[in-house]
């Protein structure tokens, strides 16, 4: 009998888990919901413009294609380092923390599956854990 759980990571099987498009960007208002009102998260916050238009998009579409759906970041904004993106702030451990505790928080209220949700998590340390080594090995 086939596993019917999903293969997170797998074609667009994550992208589909978050509930394509619009789920992912009911997870990036939700994340910017919190950032904006969280303590804990007001620092990271100020490293964002008043409006988070822009920022909601960016996301929302680098997540897109982050998941395995479409790849609408590349195709609106071009191509993308994460690492040199996030370059012109200063983003250590405590900046880092803030940012995956909005994203706990806003996975948590997301629909999803809970396997998926402990998946998505797991898999967004490792893009926030790089910015902070690279910039820890910038001079």
């Amino acid at each position: 009998m086939p596993n019917p759980t999903p293969m997170y990571g797998t074609a667009d099987a994550s992208y589909q888990a978050a509930g394509g498009i619009e789920g992912i960007r009911r997870l990036v208002d939700d994340f910017y919901d919190t950032m904006d009102s969280w303590e804990p998260a007001q620092t990271i916050r100020r490293m964002h413009a008043d409006d988070l238009t822009l920022s909601r998009d960016k996301l929302a579409c680098f997540l897109s294609g982050w998941l395995g759906g479409p790849k609408l970041f590349q195709e609106r904004y071009g191509s993308i380092s994460i690492p040199a993106f996030h370059a012109s702030w200063p983003i250590g451990d405590a900046e880092r923390d803030a940012w995956l505790g909005c994203m706990a928080q806003a996975i948590e209220r997301q629909p999803y599956a809970p396997e998926f949700k402990e998946y998505l998590l797991r898999q967004l340390r490792v893009p926030a854990q790089r910015i902070v080594t690279v910039q820890q090995r910038q001079p």
